[in-house]
Order: structure tokens, then sequence, then C-alpha cells
């Protein structure tokens, strides 16, 4: 038998898990793995408390007092009156934790999907020479592609070209 705590826990992890990224819209909180923990506590009235934390893409993320307010607003609207919004920065966010579904609706939506995120061991070496990262383009899928910007619309985006069809689009950076 599932306790009310846990039905709780449940219903707020699904209401959370529906929240859109507002950098990229087409992707959920939880398909961009950003959403890290949903629990639900007693407080001290006897009320429920529905705590959430969540990790940046990267430090200084300027979307998340903005992901923060919307989770609160879309926890409230299914009933959970008390909400907490945590941020947890240990580990870091990896643009490994993408989900598959994530990454086909990147791929929809004309952006290039990262690849596996750079494996570390130890110090990470700085480096300030250009990117030699080549995705694919995600319209015609050729692979004679260029970095034109290690910016595109947020930081956590590059704005690369193709060679192949002439088109520009934007490739979410691996982390």
């Amino acid at each position: 038998m599932v306790s009310t705590r846990e039905q709780a826990r449940e219903r707020a992890a699904e209401a959370a898990g529906q929240v859109r990224d507002p950098e990229m819209p087409m992707l959920t909180l939880a398909d961009l793995g950003v959403l890290r923990a949903v629990e639900v506590e007693r407080d001290a009235r006897g009320g429920a408390a529905v705590i959430v934390s969540i990790t940046p893409t990267y430090t200084g993320c300027p979307a998340m007092a903005t992901m923060r307010d919307d989770l609160v607003h879309r926890l409230n609207d299914a009933g959970f009156p008390r909400v907490e919004v945590r941020v947890a920065l240990s580990p870091p966010w990896s643009s490994d934790w993408i989900s598959e579904r994530g990454r086909a609706a990147l791929r929809e939506a004309g952006l290039s999907a990262p690849g596996p995120a750079p494996r570390r061991d130890g110090p990470v070496p700085l480096t300030l020479g250009p990117a030699r990262l080549a995705p694919p383009c995600p319209r015609c899928g050729s692979a004679e592609t260029r970095l034109t910007s290690e910016f595109g619309s947020t930081a956590c985006k590059a704005l690369y070209r193709c060679t192949g069809c002439l088109e520009p689009f934007e490739h979410v950076k691996e982390i």
C-alpha cells in the first residue's frame, strides 16, 4: 500500500516534472536533468511542504530564478501551498543528464544536442584555444560544420554553420 506521503511526493514530482526550461522551452527541467529531487515533508503545523532540488547548468545561470518561480507556481497550482526550492551544486550538472526525450526535442527544434561530456579525472586544464568540436547539422545531418561563435542566444549554446546546407544552428554545449 502506498502511503499518503508517497502519493503526495509522486503528485508533486509529476507536477514539477512538467515545468519547462525558460531558455529552451522544448525541454522540461526533468528532461534537461536540472530537476534533481522532489520530496514531501511534514511542516511544524502538520501540513505538507514540498522540497525541490535543482542544479544549474552552469554557475551564474540567469534562468535559475525563473525556474524556481515556475516550480513554485506549478506546485501551488497542483495543491501544494508550501514549496521550497533548493539549489544543489554537487555533483555539478552535466550535459550527460539530458534525457533521450530531451535530446530528441532539441533536434526537433533545430538545435544540435550535446555529445558526451568530457571525462575528467583530476584537475581541469585551462585551455583558451578555439573549440574543436564539429557537431552534425540538425537540419541536413552533414558533419561538415563550422563554429561561428562560442556564444549563441544563451551562454550554454554555441553558434555553428553547416557548410553543406549553409544553415546556421545552435549547439547545446557539452559540460
